[in-house]
C-alpha cells in the first residue's frame, strides 16, 4: 500500500489548490478524482467566475479575497496564462437593499474606495443599462472574472510539477482511521495518509455521513446570450453586475465572453441530498425567469436570444458560509468548504489557508465562523 503524508480528495477548485501549494512545500501529497480532468458534473467548470472584493455578503470575507487576488497573480505568473480578468463591477438594488447595503457595509469596514450611483449616473458611464426608478449601484473597481478551468489547471499543473501524485477517474469506495492516519480505499486501490482533505463538493455529504452535515445541493443553470451589439458587451467597457431583483434573490452577469453573454439568478435553484438527483437538462423556458429579472436594468439584453446553457451544482450550508475544519471525532481529516455558490474566487487562499493547517501550521485567518460545530450548537456567524 502507497503511503502519503496527505491524501486530497476531490480536485476541483478547493482541492486542486490545496494540493498545488501542499505539493509546492515540499509535501509527499496524493490526489483523488473520481472523474476525468475538466469534467462538467460538479462546481468547477465553465469559462467564468466572478470575483469581487466589496464583499456584500459580510465583511468576514474581504481579507480572504484580497490574499486570493495575490495568490491569483501569482500563478498567473507562474503559469504564464491569464487567469483573471478585471472589468469592474456594479452591486444593484434598492438603496435599503441586502446588495448595496452589504457593499457598502464591507467597503467602509475595509476602508476601500466605493461609488453609489444613481441611474443616470450607471447610464452615463455604462450605456448599455438603464436602471429603473429606486435602483442604485454600488462601483467595485476591482471587480472582475477567473477562468475557472484554466485556473484549476494551473494549479494542478503546478501540484504535478512540485512532485504531487494524482490519480483521476478513481472512485473513493470508504475512508477510514487507521492508528494516527487515515486509510483511503479507491475503485482501483488503496492508499494510507498521516492526513486526509475530504473536498468534494456535492459528493461530501456521501462521504462524511456520519456527521449529518446539513448540506444542501443545489441546480444553478447558466444562459450565454447573443446580443446584436457585441461592442457594447465587450469586456473593455461592460461590467461584471450582481442585481437584486426581489429581497434576497439576485440575478448576475458578465460581459462578452467566448460563448456569449453569461447571465444567471442565484440560490433559485432545485435542490436535492445527492447530487445523482439533481436534473441536468435544461428545458426551453427556463431563461424566462432570467429575463425578466434583468428587464429593470438591462432590457436590450433580455432580448437576445440564448446561444448556449449549463448546468453545474452548489453545495449549500444553511447559513451559506463556508467549512473549513477538522473532523470533530477524527484530528487528521479536514473537511473543505461547501462553498454555497460564492466560493470559487477563494479557491486559491482557500487552498493555502488548508495546506497550512495540513502540515499543522497555524492558518493566517480566523477560520472560527467556518467550524462543524456552528450547525449543532447554534452559534451562526450572522
Amino acid at each position: 500500500m502507497q503511503s502519503f503524508d496527505v491524501i486530497v480528495i476531490g480536485l476541483g477548485a478547493m482541492g486542486s489548490a490545496t494540493l498545488c501549494h501542499l505539493a509546492e512545500a515540499g509535501t509527499n501529497v496524493l490526489g483523488i478524482e473520481q472523474f476525468q480532468p475538466g469534467h462538467d458534473k460538479g462546481s468547477s467548470h465553465g469559462d467564468s467566475r466572478i470575483i469581487r472584493e466589496q464583499y456584500f455578503e459580510h465583511p468576514l470575507y474581504v481579507p480572504l479575497v484580497q490574499r486570493a487576488y495575490e495568490l491569483w497573480q501569482e500563478l498567473e505568473r507562474q503559469s504564464g496564462q491569464r487567469l483573471m480578468t478585471i472589468t469592474g463591477g456594479l452591486m444593484i438594488g434598492p438603496a435599503d437593499g441586502m446588495v448595496v447595503t452589504g457593499t457598502i457595509r464591507s467597503a467602509t469596514s475595509h476602508h476601500l474606495a466605493y461609488d453609489v450611483l444613481d441611474s443616470s449616473q450607471v447610464g452615463a458611464r455604462y450605456p448599455e443599462f438603464r436602471l429603473a426608478e429606486g435602483l442604485v449601484a454600488v462601483l467595485d473597481p476591482r471587480c472582475g472574472f477567473l477562468d475557472p478551468e484554466a485556473c484549476n489547471a494551473a494549479h494542478m499543473k503546478s501540484a504535478r510539477r512540485a512532485g504531487a501524485e494524482v490519480r483521476f477517474q478513481e472512485r473513493v469506495i470508504e475512508w477510514k482511521p487507521d492508528g494516527r492516519g487515515v486509510r483511503v480505499d479507491t475503485s482501483a486501490d488503496s492508499y494510507f495518509a498521516d492526513r486526509l482533505l475530504i473536498s468534494a463538493g456535492a459528493w461530501t455529504s456521501e462521504l462524511l455521513g456520519d456527521l449529518k452535515l446539513p448540506l444542501i445541493v443545489e441546480r444553478q443553470v447558466a444562459f450565454w446570450l447573443d446580443p446584436d451589439d457585441d461592442a457594447q458587451y465587450d469586456q473593455s467597457r461592460f461590467p461584471i453586475y450582481a442585481y437584486e431583483f426581489t429581497p434576497g434573490l439576485i440575478c448576475y452577469g458578465f460581459p462578452r465572453l467566448a460563448r456569449g453573454v453569461k447571465v444567471s439568478i442565484m440560490h433559485d435553484g432545485e435542490t436535492a441530498r445527492m447530487p445523482e438527483d439533481i436534473r441536468r437538462a435544461v428545458s426551453e423556458n427556463e431563461i424566462d425567469a432570467v429575463r425578466a429579472a434583468l428587464e429593470p436594468v438591462l432590457p436590450d439584453l433580455t432580448r437576445a436570444p440564448v446561444l448556449e446553457n449549463s448546468v453545474c451544482l452548489f453545495t449549500n450550508t444553511p447559513d451559506h458560509d463556508f467549512i473549513i475544519d477538522f473532523h470533530p471525532e477524527y484530528p487528521q481529516v479536514l473537511v473543505s468548504s461547501p462553498c454555497s455558490g460564492h466560493g470559487f474566487k477563494f479557491a486559491s487562499v482557500i487552498g493555502e489557508i488548508q495546506a497550512d493547517l495540513l502540515m499543522g501550521h497555524a492558518p493566517a485567518f480566523d477560520l472560527s465562523p467556518f467550524r462543524i460545530g456552528r450547525f449543532t450548537e447554534g452559534t451562526g456567524n450572522g
